[in-house]
C-alpha cells in the first residue's frame, strides 16, 4: 500500500461520511454545521484527488491499480454527493443525470476503446480537467449552502457554476465520442 493509494482510499472512505453528515437524526446537528461538516470533508477530499496524483508522480508510485482506483473513487465522491443535493433539493434531477450519466458513457468508452486497442484516443484532456475543476468548486458551494464570509451566496453561486458544469460535461462527452469514433475510423 502506497502513500497515493492510501489517499485514494481516504477519498472513499470520505464518501459515507458525507453522506451520513446528512443522515444523522434532527437534532444532533443543526442544517448549518451539517452543510460546514460535510463541505469541509468534500474539500478534502477534493485536495487527496490532487495530492495523491502528484505523490504519485513525484515518487515514482504509480501503479496500475491506482490508475484504476483514482478515478473511480472520484466518480464515486462526485456521484454520492449529487445525490445529496439532489436530496436536499439544492439541485435538480437534469443536472445530476448528466453529470453522471456522462461519468458512466465515457467510463464505458474508455474500457470498449481499451478493449480494441484504442485507449489513447480517449485519453484525459484538458476540457475534462476544466469540468472536473468546475464541480469540485461548484459542489462545496452547494453543500455550504449559506453566505461564505457573510457577502457570497454560495447557493446561487455554486447553482451557476454546476450548470457550466454540466454543459462543459455535455461538450466533452460529445469530444470524446467523436476522438472515439475517429479512432475507429482510422484503424479500419
Amino acid at each position: 500500500m502506497t502513500v497515493p493509494t492510501f489517499l485514494t482510499w481516504l477519498r472513499v472512505a470520505a464518501i459515507p461520511l458525507i453522506l451520513g453528515v446528512y443522515a444523522l437524526p434532527h437534532g444532533w446537528l443543526a442544517p448549518p454545521d451539517r452543510n460546514l461538516i460535510a463541505t469541509v470533508l468534500f474539500i478534502l477530499s477534493a485536495i487527496t484527488d490532487w495530492f495523491d496524483g502528484f505523490l504519485a508522480r513525484r515518487w515514482n508510485q504509480t501503479s496500475a491499480f491506482g490508475a484504476f482506483l483514482d478515478p473511480v473513487a472520484d466518480k464515486l465522491m462526485v456521484s454520492a454527493t449529487l445525490l445529496v443535493l439532489l436530496e436536499l433539493s439544492r439541485i435538480g434531477a437534469l443536472v445530476a443525470l448528466i453529470i453522471i450519466g456522462r461519468e458512466i458513457a465515457i467510463s464505458a468508452l474508455r474500457e470498449w476503446m481499451a478493449r480494441i486497442g484504442q485507449s489513447r484516443k480517449v485519453a484525459v484532456n484538458w476540457l475534462g480537467k476544466v469540468k472536473t475543476a468546475t464541480q469540485m468548486v461548484a459542489i462545496p458551494f452547494l453543500l455550504y449552502d449559506g453566505r461564505l464570509f457573510g457577502l457570497i451566496p454560495t447557493s446561487v453561486w455554486g447553482t451557476w457554476l454546476l450548470d457550466i458544469a454540466a454543459a462543459l460535461t455535455l461538450w466533452s462527452m460529445l469530444y470524446y465520442f467523436k476522438l472515439a469514433l475517429a479512432g475507429i475510423k482510422l484503424s479500419e
